[in-house]
């Protein structure tokens, strides 16, 4: 069943038709991308070395639906490693055609192929010199003849019933414009470092920027107890800290222990007085350890995968410089 086959007047549509209806649009749409693959060949590569070897920005052009799909392409190579934005073609009649400079390329998007305000602009495209790729759904149409490469983004058919109404087509502009970007990405050897910084805010900007030392406690936060203390000063010390753990130090300030509330369920088991019991008779020896410089989601995945809930942080030189805990990490957002 296909959108046009269900009266339009009707008002008592039942829930197995909707989900038909949306399947069908779902299965439309992933033909239109199973359909690009085959035709991806010299183009799509030609196109990738003008977008490398371009000096200034990639400057994206579409027109209605075209404009927002070509606002999250841009969006998209800019944020992995390919300088980008987005220009309206119809400002750009209206003075925004001098936000193009000669060093730039331009990406125009129009599944017709004769969007007006892109061809009405094209002279002054290529008055600059400016290389100009084209991604459209008609190969022998104006601008696909006008560009310097044009990439075949031509669907069947749309998911909207009148033919009429953008949906397979933007669809497959857009996953063509990923394939660009993560072909650029790889060929430009594109780092996860190099993706955190352009993305610094949100979750997946803590995950990737924040390390250990961002996130740990330190200094008169950190709980310590020595070597030679009772179990009683290391339960205060945890209660006076919050962190649900205590690390046991040396004379030296070394640690050479850790005590935590799941150990003092444990030996709560096996004692009868707190105050007559030594913590180095208790804490687990050594303890868990990680550096300050590892990222904070790297901790968080040694917790888990150690099923621990706290961990010491020392320095190359083996100096207890903090501690952390999943609460510390969740608290930063990192989890």
């Amino acid at each position: 069943m296909y959108l046009k086959d269900v009266p339009r007047t009707d008002p008592n549509i039942d829930p197995a038709t909707l989900l038909q209806l949306a399947r069908d649009v779902l299965e439309t749409e992933a033909e239109a991308i199973r359909q690009l693959a085959p035709r991806l060949g010299e183009p799509f590569v030609q196109a990738c070395r003008l977008l490398l070897a371009c000096r200034g920005r990639v400057v994206v052009l579409g027109m209605g639906k075209s404009g927002h799909v070509g606002g999250k392409i841009a969006a998209t190579l800019a944020s992995t490693g390919t300088p980008a934005f987005f220009v309206h073609p119809g400002e750009a009649g209206h003075g925004d055609l001098g936000m193009i400079t000669p060093q730039d390329v331009v990406l125009a998007l129009s599944n017709s192929g004769e969007t007006s305000e892109i061809l009405l602009i094209l002279p002054m495209i290529r008055r600059l010199g400016v290389s100009l790729i084209a991604v459209t759904g008609d190969p022998a149409s104006t601008l696909a003849r006008e560009s310097d490469v044009n990439l075949d983004a031509s669907v069947e058919r749309e998911a909207c019933p009148l033919g009429l109404a953008p949906t397979a087509s933007t669809t497959a502009t857009l996953a063509l414009g990923d394939a660009l970007a993560v072909a650029l990405l790889h060929t430009r050897g594109f780092s996860r470092d190099d993706f955190s910084r352009s993305h610094p805010g949100g979750k997946l900007g803590r995950r990737l920027l924040l390390h250990v030392a961002d996130v740990m406690v330190k200094g008169e936060r950190m709980p310590t107890v020595g070597h030679a203390a009772s179990l009683a000063e290391a339960l205060l010390e945890i209660t006076r800290k919050g962190l649900g753990m205590t690390a046991v130090v040396d004379a030296d300030g070394r640690a050479v222990g850790v005590f935590t509330d799941g150990d003092l369920r444990r030996v709560l088991e096996k004692v009868d007085n707190v105050r007559t019991v030594g913590i180095a008779e208790v804490m687990t020896q050594g303890g868990v350890r990680i550096g300050p410089d590892l990222l904070a989601a790297e901790a968080a995945q040694l917790m888990e995968r150690r099923r621990i809930n706290a961990l010491l942080v020392e320095d190359s030189d083996g100096r207890l410089v903090g501690a952390l805990n999943m609460h510390t990490l969740l608290d930063a957002g990192v989890i």
